[in-house]
């Protein structure tokens, strides 16, 4: 199959593309990241539909089946904006999880001992972000939104990918962010700045979150920015049980990217199951037959028959 060039004037176009549909930035981000990536793959910079796949097969024996689903959407992307739909390839299939690993889940006294770490390293603006995003089930790009004047009026507006949604904060969060802002002469706008006053980056928030790990002892793997944001909708799930209400407050347009975000553990799915069991050993009067419960097929309002 004839190939073709990859070039970077080609890749500047793409992301001027995403711009123009207004993508976030942090998706604009990721997908130029993941088609440099792709380039640099790609011999002499030449594509062909069967360099695409053994891309594919590369990916595979890397990163998690969810990773590369996220990066094959990128390029498949690319070559949408190339008119070139032959180079596309399929997405890999992914059976919805029950439960979660557990080596990968943060539990509530693992977020209590990095936020204590935090303060022991008398690193404040962490602690009170790790805080902010457990606090509130914010994207990392959106602390941008949590300014003086949200805290002061105990809502910040947030706009991520075109939408537009309102997040609250608590009594204690709001006191915690206006006293910390004070302390940095920040009188308005955003409150978690770098030294140049831009917005927190992701990079150097993950790296930051990283070091705390040996002071907290918690495992490595759990953590990153986005476990806090499960471990908030987890947490405010458990209280609720309201999955359309916490998808509206993590700012989601579908119920099935929620689902993800609040399967429970292997363990706990265990101890539900052996409860369950014991209660029904327990309790043999209790479990009722399923067709004892149902009403007969002919049950209900009787037919009316006309008489002539």
């Amino acid at each position: 199959m004839k190939g073709r060039l990859l070039t970077a004037a080609e890749i500047a176009e793409f992301t001027e593309h995403l711009v123009l549909e207004e993508r976030s930035a942090a998706t604009v981000e990721k997908y130029v990241r993941d088609v440099r990536a792709f380039a640099t793959y790609a011999p002499d910079g030449e594509i062909t539909k069967e360099t695409v796949i053994a891309y594919k097969k590369h990916l595979q024996e890397i990163y998690a089946v969810r990773s590369v689903n996220s990066m094959l959407a990128s390029i498949n992307c690319l070559f949408t904006f190339l008119g070139r739909h032959d180079l596309k390839v399929k997405t890999l299939k992914l059976q919805q999880q029950v439960y979660c690993p557990e080596e990968k889940e943060l539990t509530k006294a693992e977020y209590t001992r990095l936020c204590r770490a935090a303060m022991r390293k008398h690193n404040e603006r962490l602690c009170l972000i790790l805080q902010t995003i457990c606090g509130t089930g914010i994207r990392v790009s959106e602390l941008q939104f949590i300014t003086v004047e949200a805290a002061r009026c105990g809502e910040a507006v947030v706009s991520c990918k075109a939408k537009t949604r309102t997040v609250f904060l608590v009594k204690a969060l709001r006191q915690k962010l206006l006293c910390y802002a004070a302390e940095q002469g920040i009188k308005s706008g955003m409150i978690f700045v770098t030294r140049t006053g831009k917005p927190v980056n992701r990079t150097n928030l993950w790296r930051e979150m990283k070091a705390l790990c040996a002071e907290a002892d918690v495992n490595p793997q759990k953590v990153f920015p986005h476990n806090l944001r499960h471990l908030f909708a987890r947490v405010f799930y458990g209280i609720e049980k309201d999955i359309a209400k916490l998808a509206d407050i993590l700012g989601h347009s579908s119920i099935d990217t929620t689902r993800i975000y609040i399967i429970s553990t292997g363990t706990e799915h265990r101890r539900w199951r052996i409860c369950t069991w014991s209660y029904k050993q327990q309790n043999p009067d209790s479990v009722v037959n399923e067709k004892q419960k149902r009403p007969a097929p002919s049950a209900g309002r009787p037919k009316k028959v006309w008489k002539r």
